[in-house]
């Protein structure tokens, strides 16, 4: 009951005649304020509000600029990236086709000489294959990996077991865990 009390006395003091008087002077207030140009607590000017929408486009039209340069500035690194990369792979061979051009122009008869450079520069070869990271794989005996074989075709051998490669056709190639060539092989069954 003394919750009704409180709320009917509440109700009565708003609709007093001091209450109203009170609102009407805010008004009035208010409305002169509003015609002498200067500012009112409740509202804000026009003005004001169109300063407020520049800043924010402002700030909007800047974070889209920033953006657009960051993503040109990290589109010209990768591509400066992926030419180094080129370039630094390039150079590990070079040497090797330095090789392999002077063996191209011996014109001597000796046919082992000419054998045992070849074997030096695909040594050479597979030694800057080494250092770039890429591994072969896929050798006659290793267990089939659907993974990283190709099997094209399959035979019977009592000798290997089932699932077991019997024969490469090429080898594979792989730098770290990222297949660069599959291995093609004969898979037993």
């Amino acid at each position: 009951m003394a919750k009704k009390e409180k709320e009917k006395e509440k109700e009565k003091a708003i609709n007093t005649p001091e209450a109203d008087a009170e609102e009407t002077e805010k008004k009035a207030a208010f409305e002169e304020g509003d015609k002498a140009g200067g500012e009112t607590v409740g509202e804000p000017d026009a003005e004001e509000l169109l300063n407020k929408l520049a800043c924010a486009n402002d700030k909007i039209m800047r974070l889209a600029a920033e953006y657009d340069n960051y993503r040109k500035r990290t589109s010209k690194e990768k591509e400066e990236l992926y030419a180094a990369s080129k370039l630094s792979v390039i150079s590990e061979f070079l040497p090797v086709i330095d090789n392999l051009d002077r063996a191209l122009s011996n014109k001597s008869d000796n046919l082992d000489e000419y054998k045992k450079g070849v074997e030096m520069i695909g040594n050479q070869f597979y030694e800057t294959f080494k250092k770039l990271g890429a591994e072969e794989f896929g050798r006659p005996g290793d267990i089939f990996d659907p993974e990283i074989h190709n099997a094209v075709m399959h035979t019977d051998d009592e000798d290997l077991g089932e699932n077991m490669i019997s024969a490469v056709f090429t080898k594979g190639y792989k730098v770290g865990d990222k297949v660069i060539r599959h291995a093609v092989v004969q898979v037993v069954n």
